[in-house]
């Protein structure tokens, strides 16, 4: 099995200099999809910035409430953080990183897996290559 192709590789959000704002990513819509994982990085470790997971019925996320138990906060300066949501209710997912004290976001990646039809089409931001058997040699 080739990953790259079972899966839809996103650019939810991009890094974000520091703030405190709360930050959402794009809505990603499941149609078509089994799961999706979210990957990112917080600079600064502090129980006031974590990320949580939410999910609604419009496209926009107007309507978006909370899952439960999907808050994870980052125990060391500069962790990453992974949030995995498998056959959400609802059609749109999000993310929502929540920053009580001063922080950096990184680039935040929505992976989009259990494609129902592939191979896949990754976003736009994603340049992507895959390798079958490579020779060893010059990149």
């Amino acid at each position: 099995m080739n990953l790259s192709k079972n899966t839809k590789v996103v650019l939810a959000l991009a890094g974000q200099a520091t703030g405190t704002s709360t930050l959402t990513t794009n809505p990603i819509d499941m149609q078509g999809f089994a799961g999706v994982m979210f990957v990112g990085s917080l600079a600064t470790a502090n129980a006031g910035n974590f990320a949580k997971a939410r999910q609604g019925q419009q496209s926009n996320m107007s309507d978006g409430a909370d899952l439960a138990n999907t808050k994870v906060v980052p125990v060391t300066n500069g962790d990453s953080f992974l949030i995995d949501i498998y056959k959400p209710q609802e059609r749109y997912v999000d993310l929502q990183i929540v920053r009580g004290v001063t922080t950096i976001i990184g680039d935040v990646y929505a992976i989009l897996y259990g494609p129902r039809k592939a191979p896949t089409t990754h976003g736009p931001t994603i340049n992507a290559e895959t390798h079958i058997s490579p020779a060893e040699g010059t990149a």
